[in-house]
Protein backbone atom coordinates (compact mmCIF):
# COMPACT_ATOMS: atom_id res chain seq x y z
CA UNK A 1 0.00 0.00 0.00
CA UNK A 2 2.74 2.50 0.75
CA UNK A 3 3.13 5.06 2.70
CA UNK A 4 0.89 7.46 1.46
CA UNK A 5 -2.94 5.92 1.26
CA UNK A 6 -5.87 7.79 -0.95
CA UNK A 7 -9.17 7.58 -0.10
CA UNK A 8 -11.97 7.80 -2.94
CA UNK A 9 -13.61 11.16 -2.49
CA UNK A 10 -16.56 10.45 -4.64
CA UNK A 11 -17.85 7.83 -1.82
CA UNK A 12 -20.11 9.09 0.60
CA UNK A 13 -19.71 6.78 3.73
CA UNK A 14 -22.76 6.67 5.37
CA UNK A 15 -21.97 3.09 8.08
CA UNK A 16 -18.62 1.77 9.53
CA UNK A 17 -19.31 -1.44 7.42
CA UNK A 18 -18.62 0.44 4.17
CA UNK A 19 -15.12 0.57 5.40
CA UNK A 20 -14.65 -2.72 6.70
CA UNK A 21 -15.71 -3.95 3.59
CA UNK A 22 -13.38 -1.60 1.29
CA UNK A 23 -10.44 -3.66 -0.36
CA UNK A 24 -8.30 -0.71 1.11
CA UNK A 25 -9.27 -1.90 4.52
CA UNK A 26 -7.90 -5.29 3.92
CA UNK A 27 -5.18 -4.38 2.22
CA UNK A 28 -4.23 -1.78 5.39
CA UNK A 29 -4.18 -4.95 7.89
CA UNK A 30 -2.33 -7.49 5.55
CA UNK A 31 0.38 -4.75 5.64
CA UNK A 32 -0.14 -4.35 9.47
CA UNK A 33 0.24 -7.80 10.24
CA UNK A 34 3.14 -8.21 7.67
CA UNK A 35 5.12 -5.56 9.69
CA UNK A 36 3.78 -7.54 12.92
CA UNK A 37 5.67 -10.54 11.42
CA UNK A 38 8.75 -8.85 10.87
CA UNK A 39 9.12 -7.63 14.26
CA UNK A 40 7.72 -11.27 15.61
CA UNK A 41 5.23 -8.92 17.48
CA UNK A 42 3.66 -10.55 20.52
CA UNK A 43 0.59 -8.74 19.37
CA UNK A 44 0.22 -11.68 16.67
CA UNK A 45 -1.02 -14.22 19.53
CA UNK A 46 -4.31 -11.91 18.79
CA UNK A 47 -4.86 -13.83 15.25
CA UNK A 48 -4.58 -17.19 16.67
CA UNK A 49 -8.17 -18.40 16.39
CA UNK A 50 -7.65 -17.36 12.60
CA UNK A 51 -4.57 -18.80 11.68
CA UNK A 52 -4.45 -21.14 8.65
CA UNK A 53 -0.89 -22.76 8.43
CA UNK A 54 1.90 -20.15 8.34
CA UNK A 55 -0.75 -17.58 7.44
CA UNK A 56 -3.78 -15.82 9.16
CA UNK A 57 -7.16 -16.04 7.62
CA UNK A 58 -7.67 -11.82 7.20
CA UNK A 59 -10.82 -12.26 5.32
CA UNK A 60 -12.46 -14.27 8.64
CA UNK A 61 -10.90 -11.43 10.87
CA UNK A 62 -12.30 -8.91 9.04
CA UNK A 63 -15.89 -10.43 9.91
CA UNK A 64 -14.79 -10.58 13.29
CA UNK A 65 -14.58 -7.09 13.31
CA UNK A 66 -17.86 -6.31 12.08
CA UNK A 67 -19.63 -8.37 14.44
CA UNK A 68 -17.88 -6.39 17.40
CA UNK A 69 -19.58 -3.62 15.42
CA UNK A 70 -23.05 -5.13 16.53
CA UNK A 71 -22.22 -7.37 19.09
CA UNK A 72 -19.99 -7.34 23.25
CA UNK A 73 -16.69 -9.68 22.61
CA UNK A 74 -18.38 -12.08 25.40
CA UNK A 75 -21.31 -12.74 23.04
CA UNK A 76 -18.97 -13.67 19.94
CA UNK A 77 -17.24 -16.35 21.72
CA UNK A 78 -19.86 -18.59 21.53
CA UNK A 79 -19.71 -18.94 17.82
CA UNK A 80 -16.15 -18.81 17.17
CA UNK A 81 -12.92 -19.93 18.56
CA UNK A 82 -11.79 -17.99 21.91
CA UNK A 83 -9.87 -14.46 21.12
CA UNK A 84 -8.14 -12.95 24.59
CA UNK A 85 -10.36 -9.19 24.96
CA UNK A 86 -6.57 -8.16 26.43
CA UNK A 87 -4.61 -9.07 23.15
CA UNK A 88 -7.48 -7.59 20.96
CA UNK A 89 -7.80 -4.63 22.43
CA UNK A 90 -4.17 -4.10 21.98
CA UNK A 91 -4.00 -4.82 18.40
CA UNK A 92 -6.47 -2.83 17.94
CA UNK A 93 -5.64 0.34 19.58
CA UNK A 94 -2.01 -0.50 18.05
CA UNK A 95 -3.42 -1.02 14.49
CA UNK A 96 -5.66 1.99 14.53
CA UNK A 97 -2.28 4.06 15.25
CA UNK A 98 -0.42 2.20 12.39
CA UNK A 99 -3.58 3.99 10.17
CA UNK A 100 -3.27 6.90 11.64
CA UNK A 101 0.66 7.33 11.02
CA UNK A 102 -0.06 6.92 7.59
CA UNK A 103 0.14 10.14 5.39
CA UNK A 104 -3.98 10.48 4.38
CA UNK A 105 -4.95 12.00 1.18
CA UNK A 106 -8.64 11.89 0.09
CA UNK A 107 -8.84 12.36 -3.68
CA UNK A 108 -12.30 14.07 -4.89
CA UNK A 109 -12.64 14.07 -8.74
CA UNK A 110 -14.42 17.87 -9.26
CA UNK A 111 -14.83 19.22 -12.84
CA UNK A 112 -12.87 22.96 -11.64
CA UNK A 113 -14.81 26.32 -12.56
CA UNK A 114 -13.79 29.65 -12.42
CA UNK A 115 -17.50 30.17 -10.88
CA UNK A 116 -17.50 31.58 -7.20
CA UNK A 117 -20.45 30.23 -6.06
CA UNK A 118 -20.28 26.51 -7.77
CA UNK A 119 -16.63 26.70 -6.27
CA UNK A 120 -17.91 27.30 -2.87
CA UNK A 121 -20.25 24.62 -3.44
CA UNK A 122 -18.04 21.61 -4.50
CA UNK A 123 -15.37 22.77 -1.70
CA UNK A 124 -18.48 22.61 0.79
CA UNK A 125 -19.50 18.80 -0.42
CA UNK A 126 -16.10 18.05 -0.51
CA UNK A 127 -15.33 19.26 3.37
CA UNK A 128 -18.68 17.44 4.62
CA UNK A 129 -17.23 13.79 2.56
CA UNK A 130 -14.32 14.29 4.46
CA UNK A 131 -15.62 14.82 8.07
CA UNK A 132 -18.58 12.16 7.59
CA UNK A 133 -15.25 9.74 6.42
CA UNK A 134 -13.76 10.91 9.42
CA UNK A 135 -16.28 10.53 11.84
CA UNK A 136 -17.25 7.08 10.57
CA UNK A 137 -13.42 5.78 11.20
CA UNK A 138 -13.55 7.15 14.72
CA UNK A 139 -16.62 5.89 15.67
CA UNK A 140 -15.73 2.19 14.37
CA UNK A 141 -12.47 2.29 16.77
CA UNK A 142 -14.57 3.51 19.49
CA UNK A 143 -17.87 1.22 18.59
CA UNK A 144 -15.04 -1.79 18.42
CA UNK A 145 -13.17 -0.83 21.71
CA UNK A 146 -16.19 -0.58 23.81
CA UNK A 147 -17.34 -3.93 22.79
CA UNK A 148 -14.05 -5.41 23.72
CA UNK A 149 -13.33 -3.65 27.37
CA UNK A 150 -16.16 -1.35 28.27
CA UNK A 151 -14.08 2.33 28.87
CA UNK A 152 -15.31 3.79 32.48
CA UNK A 153 -13.13 6.68 31.57
CA UNK A 154 -15.12 10.26 30.99
CA UNK A 155 -12.19 11.46 29.13
CA UNK A 156 -13.13 11.53 25.09
CA UNK A 157 -9.72 12.51 22.59
CA UNK A 158 -10.92 13.24 19.04
CA UNK A 159 -8.00 12.04 17.30
CA UNK A 160 -7.53 13.21 13.49
CA UNK A 161 -8.47 9.96 11.66
CA UNK A 162 -9.58 10.72 8.28
CA UNK A 163 -7.99 12.34 5.58
CA UNK A 164 -5.44 15.26 6.73
CA UNK A 165 -5.71 16.83 3.54
CA UNK A 166 -8.56 16.45 0.36
CA UNK A 167 -7.01 16.84 -3.09
CA UNK A 168 -9.62 18.29 -5.36
CA UNK A 169 -8.94 17.22 -8.98
CA UNK A 170 -9.66 17.08 -12.75
CA UNK A 171 -8.13 16.53 -16.04
CA UNK A 172 -7.84 19.65 -17.69
CA UNK A 173 -6.00 19.81 -21.23
CA UNK A 174 -3.71 22.63 -20.68
CA UNK A 175 -0.21 20.79 -21.87
CA UNK A 176 1.65 22.22 -24.53
CA UNK A 177 3.33 19.86 -27.57
CA UNK A 178 6.35 19.29 -25.27
CA UNK A 179 4.05 18.39 -22.51
CA UNK A 180 1.98 15.54 -24.58
CA UNK A 181 3.18 12.47 -22.29
CA UNK A 182 1.94 13.82 -19.55
CA UNK A 183 -1.70 15.10 -20.67
CA UNK A 184 -3.76 12.04 -18.96
CA UNK A 185 -2.54 13.49 -15.38
CA UNK A 186 -5.15 14.57 -12.88
CA UNK A 187 -4.26 17.78 -12.03
CA UNK A 188 -4.76 19.05 -8.63
CA UNK A 189 -6.35 22.87 -8.16
CA UNK A 190 -7.45 22.60 -5.15
CA UNK A 191 -7.16 21.72 -0.98
CA UNK A 192 -8.51 21.29 2.21
CA UNK A 193 -6.89 20.77 4.90
CA UNK A 194 -7.88 19.55 8.33
CA UNK A 195 -5.27 20.61 10.89
CA UNK A 196 -2.64 19.74 12.49
CA UNK A 197 -1.35 18.29 9.44
CA UNK A 198 1.78 16.67 10.30
CA UNK A 199 3.85 14.60 7.94
CA UNK A 200 6.64 11.99 8.92
CA UNK A 201 8.90 12.04 6.08
CA UNK A 202 12.18 10.18 5.56
CA UNK A 203 14.74 12.37 5.41
CA UNK A 204 15.40 16.02 7.05
CA UNK A 205 18.14 17.42 5.24
CA UNK A 206 18.91 18.94 1.88
CA UNK A 207 22.37 18.52 0.08
CA UNK A 208 24.10 19.50 -2.23
CA UNK A 209 23.31 21.86 -5.52
CA UNK A 210 21.33 20.69 -8.34
CA UNK A 211 23.38 20.34 -11.51
CA UNK A 212 21.87 21.90 -15.13
CA UNK A 213 22.24 19.83 -17.97
CA UNK A 214 21.46 21.12 -21.54
CA UNK A 215 19.61 17.76 -22.97
CA UNK A 216 16.24 17.37 -24.45
CA UNK A 217 14.42 15.22 -21.97
CA UNK A 218 10.33 15.29 -22.26
CA UNK A 219 10.10 13.60 -25.01
CA UNK A 220 11.85 10.18 -23.35
CA UNK A 221 10.13 10.60 -20.10
CA UNK A 222 6.74 8.75 -19.00
CA UNK A 223 5.51 8.78 -15.92
CA UNK A 224 3.89 5.20 -15.05
CA UNK A 225 0.25 6.57 -14.84
CA UNK A 226 -2.21 2.87 -14.96
CA UNK A 227 -2.68 2.88 -11.14
CA UNK A 228 -3.28 6.94 -11.04
CA UNK A 229 0.37 6.74 -9.39
CA UNK A 230 0.89 10.52 -10.60
CA UNK A 231 -0.86 14.07 -9.65
CA UNK A 232 -0.17 17.15 -11.45
CA UNK A 233 -0.11 20.50 -10.02
CA UNK A 234 0.31 23.77 -11.50
CA UNK A 235 2.02 26.55 -9.32
CA UNK A 236 2.79 30.46 -9.82
CA UNK A 237 6.27 31.46 -8.64
CA UNK A 238 6.32 35.17 -8.78
CA UNK A 239 4.61 35.56 -12.10
CA UNK A 240 6.05 32.48 -13.16
CA UNK A 241 3.72 29.23 -14.10
CA UNK A 242 5.81 25.79 -13.22
CA UNK A 243 4.16 21.97 -14.02
CA UNK A 244 4.90 19.94 -10.60
CA UNK A 245 4.26 16.40 -11.08
CA UNK A 246 4.26 14.32 -8.08
CA UNK A 247 4.14 10.64 -7.21
CA UNK A 248 1.82 9.20 -5.10
CA UNK A 249 4.05 8.21 -1.89
CA UNK A 250 5.13 11.71 -2.42
CA UNK A 251 2.07 13.75 -1.72
CA UNK A 252 3.14 14.76 1.22
CA UNK A 253 5.31 17.31 -0.23
CA UNK A 254 2.69 18.52 -2.98
CA UNK A 255 0.49 19.43 0.17
CA UNK A 256 3.79 21.46 1.34
CA UNK A 257 2.81 23.54 -2.14
CA UNK A 258 -0.58 24.39 -1.13
CA UNK A 259 1.14 26.53 1.63
CA UNK A 260 3.96 27.92 0.46
CA UNK A 261 2.92 28.91 -3.43
CA UNK A 262 -0.10 30.26 -5.36
CA UNK A 263 -2.31 27.52 -7.18
CA UNK A 264 -2.35 28.86 -10.42
CA UNK A 265 -5.87 28.83 -12.11
CA UNK A 266 -7.12 27.82 -15.31
CA UNK A 267 -7.11 31.46 -16.51
CA UNK A 268 -2.95 30.84 -15.86
CA UNK A 269 -2.71 27.76 -17.60
CA UNK A 270 -4.34 28.93 -21.08
CA UNK A 271 -2.86 32.41 -21.27
CA UNK A 272 0.91 31.93 -20.13
CA UNK A 273 3.04 28.50 -21.17
CA UNK A 274 5.08 27.19 -18.11
CA UNK A 275 8.41 28.72 -17.55
CA UNK A 276 9.45 25.39 -15.72
CA UNK A 277 8.50 21.71 -15.03
CA UNK A 278 9.32 19.54 -11.52
CA UNK A 279 8.80 15.62 -11.86
CA UNK A 280 8.87 14.83 -7.88
CA UNK A 281 9.40 10.91 -7.36
CA UNK A 282 10.85 9.40 -10.62
CA UNK A 283 12.53 6.21 -10.31
CA UNK A 284 16.19 6.85 -11.37
CA UNK A 285 16.12 3.87 -14.21
CA UNK A 286 13.21 5.84 -15.38
CA UNK A 287 15.36 9.61 -15.98
CA UNK A 288 17.16 9.31 -19.53
CA UNK A 289 20.89 8.74 -19.32
CA UNK A 290 20.71 8.64 -15.31
CA UNK A 291 24.46 9.94 -13.37
CA UNK A 292 25.21 9.74 -10.39
CA UNK A 293 25.46 12.77 -9.54
CA UNK A 294 22.23 13.60 -10.04
CA UNK A 295 20.88 11.50 -6.94
CA UNK A 296 19.86 14.28 -5.02
CA UNK A 297 17.77 16.32 -8.29
CA UNK A 298 18.93 17.47 -11.80
CA UNK A 299 17.53 20.21 -14.03
CA UNK A 300 17.73 19.81 -17.70
CA UNK A 301 17.63 22.73 -20.03
CA UNK A 302 15.32 21.10 -22.81
CA UNK A 303 14.92 23.57 -25.92
CA UNK A 304 14.71 26.56 -23.79
CA UNK A 305 12.43 25.21 -21.12
CA UNK A 306 13.76 24.35 -17.31
CA UNK A 307 12.97 20.55 -16.70
CA UNK A 308 13.93 19.22 -12.67
CA UNK A 309 14.17 15.70 -12.07
CA UNK A 310 13.72 14.57 -7.93
CA UNK A 311 14.29 10.70 -8.18
CA UNK A 312 12.74 8.79 -5.63
CA UNK A 313 15.01 8.36 -3.05
CA UNK A 314 14.71 7.98 0.37
CA UNK A 315 17.23 10.94 0.81
CA UNK A 316 15.38 13.26 -1.32
CA UNK A 317 12.16 12.66 0.99
CA UNK A 318 12.31 16.19 2.10
CA UNK A 319 10.09 19.32 1.20
CA UNK A 320 13.40 20.76 0.69
CA UNK A 321 14.45 19.52 -2.45
CA UNK A 322 10.84 20.24 -3.50
CA UNK A 323 10.69 23.92 -2.62
CA UNK A 324 14.58 24.68 -3.64
CA UNK A 325 14.40 22.63 -6.55
CA UNK A 326 11.15 24.80 -7.81
CA UNK A 327 13.18 28.13 -6.57
CA UNK A 328 16.10 27.14 -8.75
CA UNK A 329 13.84 27.24 -11.86
CA UNK A 330 12.77 30.13 -11.06
CA UNK A 331 16.47 31.67 -10.62
CA UNK A 332 17.64 30.06 -13.68
CA UNK A 333 14.61 32.06 -15.59
CA UNK A 334 15.26 35.26 -13.73
CA UNK A 335 18.77 35.57 -14.51
CA UNK A 336 18.34 34.74 -18.30
CA UNK A 337 15.81 37.95 -18.57
CA UNK A 338 18.52 40.13 -16.84
CA UNK A 339 17.08 40.38 -13.27
CA UNK A 340 19.12 39.51 -9.95
CA UNK A 341 17.29 36.46 -8.29
CA UNK A 342 18.27 36.82 -4.14
CA UNK A 343 18.34 34.36 -1.79
CA UNK A 344 17.02 36.45 1.28
CA UNK A 345 14.10 37.66 2.86
CA UNK A 346 12.60 40.94 2.50
CA UNK A 347 10.12 43.30 5.06
CA UNK A 348 8.32 46.08 5.18
CA UNK A 349 9.11 47.61 8.12
CA UNK A 350 7.17 50.11 10.02
CA UNK A 351 7.70 51.81 13.19
CA UNK A 352 4.78 52.97 15.58
CA UNK A 353 6.27 56.99 15.19
CA UNK A 354 5.23 56.18 11.46
CA UNK A 355 8.46 56.25 10.09
CA UNK A 356 9.17 52.63 7.89
CA UNK A 357 11.92 51.00 5.42
CA UNK A 358 12.10 47.84 3.26
CA UNK A 359 15.20 45.95 4.03
CA UNK A 360 16.16 42.82 2.01
CA UNK A 361 18.40 40.16 3.87
CA UNK A 362 20.84 37.62 1.60
CA UNK A 363 21.70 34.59 3.61
CA UNK A 364 21.77 30.98 3.08
CA UNK A 365 19.84 29.11 5.34
CA UNK A 366 20.26 29.57 8.77
CA UNK A 367 22.09 32.78 8.30
CA UNK A 368 18.98 34.42 10.71
CA UNK A 369 17.62 36.02 8.47
CA UNK A 370 13.77 34.89 9.22
CA UNK A 371 14.52 35.12 12.57
CA UNK A 372 16.14 38.74 12.51
CA UNK A 373 12.64 39.98 10.93
CA UNK A 374 10.39 37.95 13.60
CA UNK A 375 12.77 39.92 16.33
CA UNK A 376 11.83 42.74 14.76
CA UNK A 377 8.20 42.32 15.34
CA UNK A 378 8.43 42.08 18.22
CA UNK A 379 10.37 45.09 19.81
CA UNK A 380 7.78 47.03 21.29
CA UNK A 381 8.84 50.83 19.07
CA UNK A 382 7.87 48.67 15.85
CA UNK A 383 4.38 48.46 14.60
CA UNK A 384 4.52 45.88 12.59
CA UNK A 385 6.40 43.97 10.32
CA UNK A 386 5.03 42.90 7.04
CA UNK A 387 7.31 39.97 5.10
CA UNK A 388 7.16 40.06 1.26
CA UNK A 389 10.06 38.07 0.88
CA UNK A 390 10.58 34.53 2.70
CA UNK A 391 13.30 32.53 1.45
CA UNK A 392 13.59 34.00 -2.82
CA UNK A 393 13.08 36.57 -4.51
CA UNK A 394 14.27 38.82 -7.81
CA UNK A 395 15.34 42.21 -8.32
CA UNK A 396 14.93 44.27 -11.48
CA UNK A 397 15.09 47.76 -12.34
CA UNK A 398 11.86 50.01 -12.38
CA UNK A 399 11.91 53.76 -13.50
CA UNK A 400 15.39 54.11 -12.21
CA UNK A 401 14.58 52.40 -8.94
CA UNK A 402 15.32 48.90 -7.70
CA UNK A 403 12.44 46.83 -7.01
CA UNK A 404 11.99 43.26 -5.37
CA UNK A 405 9.36 40.55 -6.09
CA UNK A 406 8.82 37.95 -3.88
CA UNK A 407 7.99 34.26 -4.72
CA UNK A 408 6.20 32.36 -2.35
CA UNK A 409 3.06 33.21 -0.32
CA UNK A 410 4.03 31.08 2.56
CA UNK A 411 7.52 30.24 5.02
CA UNK A 412 9.27 26.76 4.98
CA UNK A 413 10.40 28.20 8.44
CA UNK A 414 13.26 26.10 11.17
CA UNK A 415 11.24 25.84 14.17
CA UNK A 416 14.60 25.16 16.51
CA UNK A 417 15.63 28.84 15.52
CA UNK A 418 12.16 30.22 16.38
CA UNK A 419 10.43 31.99 19.95
CA UNK A 420 9.28 29.12 21.79
CA UNK A 421 5.26 28.77 21.23
CA UNK A 422 5.81 30.04 17.57
CA UNK A 423 4.75 26.03 16.53
CA UNK A 424 1.51 26.56 19.00
CA UNK A 425 0.49 29.80 17.40
CA UNK A 426 0.64 28.58 13.81
CA UNK A 427 -0.55 24.72 14.29
CA UNK A 428 -4.19 25.90 12.89
CA UNK A 429 -3.04 26.98 9.84
CA UNK A 430 0.62 24.83 9.19
CA UNK A 431 2.01 21.68 7.74
CA UNK A 432 4.75 20.73 10.69
CA UNK A 433 7.11 18.23 8.53
CA UNK A 434 9.05 15.85 11.09
CA UNK A 435 8.36 18.31 14.32
CA UNK A 436 10.43 15.80 16.68
CA UNK A 437 13.79 16.12 14.73
CA UNK A 438 16.71 18.43 14.59
CA UNK A 439 15.72 20.90 11.57
CA UNK A 440 12.04 20.46 12.15
CA UNK A 441 9.91 23.03 9.79
CA UNK A 442 6.80 24.15 9.92
CA UNK A 443 5.24 25.28 6.21
CA UNK A 444 2.74 28.40 7.07
CA UNK A 445 1.28 30.48 4.75
CA UNK A 446 2.07 34.28 5.38
CA UNK A 447 1.11 36.79 3.00
CA UNK A 448 -1.44 36.89 -0.39
CA UNK A 449 -0.02 36.37 -4.13
CA UNK A 450 -0.55 40.50 -5.01
CA UNK A 451 1.63 41.52 -2.78
CA UNK A 452 4.26 39.51 -3.10
CA UNK A 453 4.20 40.13 -7.38
CA UNK A 454 3.61 43.94 -6.50
CA UNK A 455 6.90 45.70 -7.52
CA UNK A 456 8.15 46.96 -3.91
CA UNK A 457 11.37 49.38 -4.45
CA UNK A 458 13.56 48.65 -1.61
CA UNK A 459 16.04 50.84 0.96
CA UNK A 460 18.31 48.10 2.53
CA UNK A 461 20.31 45.57 1.23
CA UNK A 462 22.42 43.43 3.62
CA UNK A 463 23.97 40.46 3.56
CA UNK A 464 23.32 38.21 6.68
CA UNK A 465 26.69 37.21 9.00
CA UNK A 466 25.71 34.53 11.11
CA UNK A 467 29.48 33.96 12.17
CA UNK A 468 31.04 37.49 13.31
CA UNK A 469 30.56 37.34 17.07
CA UNK A 470 30.60 41.40 18.27
CA UNK A 471 30.04 42.97 21.73
CA UNK A 472 29.11 46.47 20.89
CA UNK A 473 25.79 47.87 18.80
CA UNK A 474 27.89 49.96 16.06
CA UNK A 475 29.40 46.91 14.94
CA UNK A 476 26.08 44.98 14.63
CA UNK A 477 25.37 46.77 11.36
CA UNK A 478 27.99 48.15 8.73
CA UNK A 479 27.54 49.68 5.34
CA UNK A 480 29.48 49.35 2.43
CA UNK A 481 31.62 52.73 1.00
CA UNK A 482 31.70 50.65 -2.73
CA UNK A 483 30.74 48.10 -4.90
CA UNK A 484 33.75 46.09 -4.54
CA UNK A 485 33.63 45.42 -1.33
CA UNK A 486 30.15 44.84 -1.14
CA UNK A 487 30.39 42.64 -4.36
CA UNK A 488 33.60 40.60 -2.01
CA UNK A 489 31.17 39.85 1.10
CA UNK A 490 28.24 38.97 -1.00
CA UNK A 491 30.00 36.72 -3.43
CA UNK A 492 31.98 34.99 -0.86
CA UNK A 493 28.71 33.83 1.04
CA UNK A 494 30.26 32.96 4.31
CA UNK A 495 28.20 31.27 7.22
CA UNK A 496 27.96 29.10 10.13
CA UNK A 497 25.73 25.98 9.48
CA UNK A 498 23.07 25.42 11.15
CA UNK A 499 22.29 22.07 10.46
CA UNK A 500 19.62 22.41 7.97
CA UNK A 501 21.37 20.71 5.19
CA UNK A 502 24.49 18.41 5.72
CA UNK A 503 27.25 20.73 5.71
CA UNK A 504 28.29 21.21 8.97
CA UNK A 505 30.98 24.62 10.10
CA UNK A 506 32.03 27.57 8.21
CA UNK A 507 30.64 27.26 4.63
CA UNK A 508 30.75 29.25 1.49
CA UNK A 509 27.79 29.65 -1.35
CA UNK A 510 28.44 31.82 -4.14
CA UNK A 511 26.47 34.46 -3.14
CA UNK A 512 24.47 32.58 -0.73
CA UNK A 513 22.51 31.14 -3.63
CA UNK A 514 23.11 27.39 -4.85
CA UNK A 515 19.77 27.52 -6.54
CA UNK A 516 20.75 29.20 -9.94
CA UNK A 517 23.12 31.48 -9.10
CA UNK A 518 26.27 29.21 -8.77
CA UNK A 519 25.53 27.22 -11.95
CA UNK A 520 25.09 30.67 -13.82
CA UNK A 521 28.01 31.89 -11.62
CA UNK A 522 29.50 33.88 -14.99
CA UNK A 523 26.18 35.73 -15.94
CA UNK A 524 24.96 36.08 -12.40
CA UNK A 525 27.72 37.97 -11.46
CA UNK A 526 27.62 40.51 -14.21
CA UNK A 527 24.13 40.94 -13.43
CA UNK A 528 24.56 41.09 -9.48
CA UNK A 529 27.78 43.92 -10.48
CA UNK A 530 25.16 45.75 -12.14
CA UNK A 531 22.46 45.89 -9.70
CA UNK A 532 24.71 46.78 -6.91
CA UNK A 533 26.22 49.79 -8.82
CA UNK A 534 22.68 51.02 -9.56
CA UNK A 535 22.38 51.07 -5.89
CA UNK A 536 24.74 53.08 -4.90
CA UNK A 537 23.82 55.01 -7.33
CA UNK A 538 20.23 55.61 -6.25
CA UNK A 539 20.50 55.11 -2.35
CA UNK A 540 19.95 52.27 -1.70
CA UNK A 541 21.98 51.42 1.76
CA UNK A 542 24.03 48.14 1.36
CA UNK A 543 25.52 46.63 4.33
CA UNK A 544 26.15 43.57 6.87
CA UNK A 545 24.17 43.01 9.19
CA UNK A 546 25.61 40.22 12.01
CA UNK A 547 22.79 37.88 13.59
CA UNK A 548 25.19 36.06 15.32
CA UNK A 549 22.68 32.91 15.02
CA UNK A 550 25.84 30.64 14.69
CA UNK A 551 27.74 31.09 17.39
CA UNK A 552 26.52 28.79 20.47
CA UNK A 553 24.94 31.05 23.22
CA UNK A 554 23.86 34.10 20.84
CA UNK A 555 21.03 31.90 18.76
CA UNK A 556 18.07 33.76 20.39
CA UNK A 557 20.02 37.53 21.75
CA UNK A 558 21.79 37.78 18.48
CA UNK A 559 18.75 38.26 16.03
CA UNK A 560 16.98 40.07 18.57
CA UNK A 561 20.27 42.79 19.14
CA UNK A 562 20.15 43.46 15.25
CA UNK A 563 17.13 44.17 15.30
CA UNK A 564 17.23 46.51 17.69
CA UNK A 565 20.29 48.22 16.04
CA UNK A 566 18.17 48.12 12.80
CA UNK A 567 14.98 49.69 14.75
CA UNK A 568 17.41 52.33 15.96
CA UNK A 569 18.96 53.23 12.26
CA UNK A 570 15.38 53.40 11.06
CA UNK A 571 14.01 55.95 13.20
CA UNK A 572 17.15 58.08 12.45
CA UNK A 573 15.91 58.16 8.36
Amino acid sequence: MGRSVIIDGSIVYTDSSEILSNPGFESLLREYIDVLKERSSPLLRTLEAFRVGDDYNIRHFVEYLHLLTLRDIKEITTIINYVNPDDLAKFVESFYSFWRNKHRFMIKKEKYTIDSARKTSIVFTAVMVAEEFKNLVRNLYRTIMKNIAPDNTNIVRQLPSGAQVTFLTDTIDCTNEKLKNFSDIQMIWGAIFDPPVIFYTKSNKRKGTVPVVEQEVLNRVKLNNKEREWYFIPILIADLVIYVYVHREFLSHAAGLGNLFQFADIVDLKSKNPSGVLIFGLPAESIPDYKPEWKNGVIFKDDGLYVGIIPAFDENDYFGYMKKTALTLHNLVRIDQGRLPIHGSMARIVLKNGKSAVAMFVGDSGAGKSETLDALNRLEEVAYVDVIIDDMGSLDIQNGRIVAYGTETGAFVRLDDLPPGYAYYTMDRSIFMNPDKINARVIVPFNNYKEIVTPTPIDFFFYANNYTEVHNDEERIIFFNNVEDAIKVFSAGKRMSKGTTSEEGMTESYFANPFGAVQRKEEHHRIAEHFLRKMFETGVRVGEIRTMLGIEGYEKEGTYLAAKMLYRIIEKM
